[in-house]
């Protein structure tokens, strides 16, 4: 338990140094995203953003197995 929380106040902490460099970081806005504006609708597949986020997250995953 001692591990987890010292691993999440990390996290936490760099995310607050990050924290205005996070606010508007363009994610959703990524070439590869499609979107489609039609006259009464408009719908968003964020098609990079999933991939850069799976990505992102694996990484994370296999790092917290390996070390923790």
């Amino acid at each position: 338990m001692s591990k987890f929380l010292i691993a999440t106040g990390c996290v936490l902490l760099v995310a607050g140094f990050l924290w205005p460099y996070l606010q508007n970081p363009g994610i959703g806005q990524l070439p590869g995203d499609l979107s489609f504006k039609g006259k009464n609708f408009s719908f968003h597949v964020p098609v990079m953003t999933c991939l850069l986020l799976s990505l992102l997250l694996s990484g994370l995953a296999w790092v917290w197995r390996k070390f923790f």
